[in-house]
């Protein structure tokens, strides 16, 4: 029996940790987070000093059932969580589930953390064990305290005076007003048009460039100088008349150097931009990443720690990068001394080192055949920016060339060459404004007064564009800027945004619901300081203070809810349902004359007479009237009425024109049958379905009397290992085509088509491109029910195994 019982948060983790220590030490998991505030009403006794109610999660028993056996006989317990604050809670909980007492002797109780899990690392935490943090335990308290009392106190609110169903949250609501913001100065913009003239130039040498007119009567032109095509048009005649000659030429050496190292919030902010990864994606690939990867030598994490505000690399980290950028790129390429970042985002802490490699000398290709495509492209991403911080910087030549047009006009044409690629033979940081990217060209040689031949002088129109809407990468680095939330809340925050439908992701772009914009505007006009950029940002200050020991956690909460609760029942007293989600307009109804007002409903807002009931007159918001449904070929099957083709919020359905007398809706794509028996009633047969997203599922023809559902298509042919009455087939890229058994209980599977095998040619890792984005999959979700469980195929042991736990979230 061990005698030392680790507890880790995930299965994976725990497989990757048990290798390094020896037979004395059993490694468990408590499968994430095992106690929580249940979500309903009353877990926080206020007039008990805000004290939470904490309950065991109900997939939690079985798991400290299991843990409170082996602590019996164990001599040591070692909590060995994440080393953040969220993971310090999780130790925290552990031992309260437990009923262990942190100071007894049986068990005796420490606590270590690593930030990568090798071995090296694992031994060191191991010779250096501490007490649970109680500072960073009361901050993670005061953060799931307040996240509640927000939540469980603004959200039904929102449902009197707008709709039920919406919540509102300390960070999410923040998140949504940026999003809001950002779409009333789009709509609110003025667009200006504005010209630019271009005149196409050679000189000695034949090569031919173009230079901008930068200049008139030796004033510099703004961007809307040139306003109008008459103005532009005279300028462009004038010029056309002009002899052209090089009136001086500077030539500067720019430096530029490597982005740092990653935190959580750039890793999104890149992996969105040159991956097309969510936050989500990202946080959950990098995990396993870290967790643990079998590379052919055991099970290894391969990244250092994923949650970090920190842009520290240790000291071997850059010993090893010097030795792979000399390996591979040559001396000139590495630098002496190791480069150091200083952090830029606000509110910093976790202050141990950046996001990178556990082992640079791991390179991308060295580990590829061990990974999924995802967590190569993840891994590839990280090792690059890691290995590109500690390269030479890149020395370019910057060219500006003034040009005399006659003696009104100047030119200018500017060039930019790289000299010495430096880190930019490896890796460049993405933007999220094209615009900000650097024009790289090269110019032909001239002199000073050489007269130059224009072929041509073009004006180009412009208009002045709107400040872009968000997209996850933008929206992650404002919230940074403003020190708005924690990076490892993001993810959760802005997946809250999508499926509380206050926003819509489209290519990758946020767009604000008129639900969203309508809730947002709520708060900002009745509770404008809890959504205030600056307020929230101090919340987080004052969490960081509570971590530290520096404050008490208890009335940090009760600082912000006396307030909070006042300005509520204060609310709910002036604000009326009406004043919420109706506006007046000056139309007037067609068919009773009465007023014409903007409501919001389920799909959004619309036009409707204030006559309702009595009249129910309603239009579009773009004033034409609703498209009147299309008559069918198809009779409904329990009425004989004719079925009329209506849209939903999923798209075109079939709906009974007998309504309200008969209710009766069809898909449009009527279910196929596969003359299979259902095997789990044997009186209906399996047919061939979509889900409301488009994604092809197999269920009983019978339900809602049998839900029996799969993801994968059936076969009639029974299991040869357990004689269930069917098997199923799935085709996929990586593991080729194969037949499992449906059952949990059985673990048959074989392949019956190889995957392709792509022949792969090694090349330099400055040469790679980043693979295009997957697109995401379909949601699991049907009209009916989702396939059940205890029908899906087997799960491989990493989806059993998943860790429950979640980023610090506010949700």
């Amino acid at each position: 029996m061990a005698k030392h019982l680790v507890i880790v948060e995930s299965p994976a983790k725990s497989k990757t940790i048990e290798k390094f220590l020896g037979k004395d030490y059993k490694v468990l998991a408590s499968y994430g987070h095992v106690r929580a505030l249940p979500s309903k009403q009353g877990s926080i006794d206020i007039e008990n000093n805000f004290e939470p109610k904490y309950q065991i999660l109900p997939e939690s028993k079985k798991h400290i059932a299991a843990l409170a056996k082996e602590i019996a006989q164990a001599e040591e317990l070692i909590l060995a969580t994440d080393p953040d604050r969220e993971g310090e809670a999780i130790a925290w909980h552990l031992l309260q589930a437990l009923g262990v007492d942190e100071d007894g002797d049986k068990p005796r109780v420490t606590r270590v953390v690593f930030h990568e899990i090798t071995k090296g690392a694992i031994e060191k935490a191991m010779a250096n064990p501490r007490k649970v943090a109680r500072p960073l335990v009361d901050a993670q308290q005061a953060r799931a305290v307040l996240d509640y009392l927000v939540g469980f106190n603004l959200s039904p609110f929102l449902w009197k005076k707008i709709h039920y169903g919406l919540s509102a949250g300390r960070v999410q609501s923040v998140a949504l007003r940026l999003v809001c913001d950002r779409e009333n100065e789009i709509n609110a913009f003025d667009q200006q048009e504005y010209w630019t003239i271009e005149a196409e130039l050679t000189g000695e040498q034949p090569r031919s460039f173009r230079g901008r007119l930068h200049s008139l009567d030796g004033k510099r032109l703004d961007k809307l100088a040139i306003g109008s095509e008459a103005m532009a048009s005279e300028l462009t005649t004038q010029i056309q008349a002009s002899d052209f000659k090089v009136a001086s030429i500077t030539r500067k050496e720019k430096k530029r150097n490597p982005s740092a190292p990653f935190i959580t919030s750039t890793l999104q902010q890149e992996a969105s931009r040159k991956l097309g990864f969510s936050a989500r994606k990202t946080m959950s690939t990098a995990q396993k990443l870290y967790e643990g990867i079998n590379i052919g030598t055991g099970a290894e994490g391969l990244i250092t720690y994923m949650r970090t505000d920190s842009v520290v690399l240790s000291t071997q980290a850059t010993d090893e990068a010097r030795e792979v950028i000399t390996s591979l790129y040559g001396p000139e390429y590495a630098i002496d001394k190791p480069r150091v970042f200083k952090n830029k985002a606000k509110n910093a802490q976790e202050a141990h080192e950046a996001i990178r490699p556990t082992s640079i000398a791991h390179t991308p290709d060295a580990v590829k055949s061990f990974l999924s495509s995802d967590q190569y492209r993840l891994y590839r991403l990280i090792w690059m920016r890691t290995v590109a911080s500690q390269m030479a910087a890149a020395v370019l030549d910057a060219t500006s060339v003034d040009i005399e047009a006659g003696d009104r006009f100047m030119f200018r044409a500017s060039g930019q060459v790289i000299r010495f690629a430096g880190f930019m033979k490896l890796y460049i940081e993405g933007t999220d404004d094209e615009d900000e990217d650097e024009k790289e060209g090269v110019l032909p040689a001239m002199n000073e007064g050489e007269v130059l031949a224009c072929s041509s002088v073009v004006p180009d129109q412009h208009f002045t564009q709107p400040p872009p809407r968000f997209t996850e990468a933008s929206l992650v680095k404002i919230l940074e800027e403003h020190g708005i939330g924690r990076p490892s809340t993001y993810a959760s925050i802005m997946n809250t945004l999508v499926t509380r439908k206050y926003v819509r992701l489209e290519k990758r772009t946020f767009y604000p619901e008129d639900v969203g914009m309508v809730v947002s505007n709520l708060l900002c006009q009745h509770f404008g300081k809890y959504v205030d950029y600056d307020f929230t940002a101090g919340l987080e200050e004052e969490l960081d203070e509570i971590s530290r020991g520096d404050q008490k956690w208890q009335p940090a909460v009760k600082g912000f809810w006396d307030p909070f609760i006042a300005l509520i029942q204060q609310k709910d007293k002036e604000v009326t349902k009406a004043d919420v989600t109706t506006e007046q307009t000056e139309k007037i109804c067609p068919e009773c004359t009465k007023p014409l007002v903007i409501k919001l409903g389920k799909m959004g807002k619309f036009i409707a007479c204030t006559g309702f009931p009595e009249c129910r007159h309603t239009e579009a918001l773009d004033g034409e009237q609703r498209a009147e449904p299309e008559l069918s070929d198809e009779k409904c099957d329990k009425c004989g009425e004719p079925m009329l083709i209506k849209h939903g919020r999923y798209g075109k359905f079939l709906a009974c024109s007998g309504y309200p007398a008969c209710k009766n809706i069809q898909p449009m794509e009527k279910p196929k049958s596969l003359d299979i028996a259902c095997p789990e009633c044997k009186e209906g047969e399996l047919m061939e379905k979509k889900s409301r997203y488009g994604k092809i599922f197999y269920s009983c023809n019978r339900y809602p009397q049998c839900k029996y559902a799969l993801w994968d298509r059936p076969m009639v042919q029974p299991c040869p290992k357990c004689s269930f009455p069917l098997i199923t087939e799935k085709i996929t890229k990586r593991f080729g085509t194969t037949h499992q058994c449906p059952t949990e209980a059985c673990d048959y599977k074989i392949t019956v088509v190889e995957p392709e095998k792509k022949a792969t040619v090694k090349k330099e890792p400055a040469e790679k491109k980043p693979a295009a984005a997957k697109k995401p999959a379909a949601k699991k979700a049907t009209t009916e029910k989702a396939p059940a469980k205890k029908a899906a195929a087997k799960k491989a042991p990493a989806k059993k195994a998943a860790a429950k736990k979640a980023p610090e979230s506010e949700e």
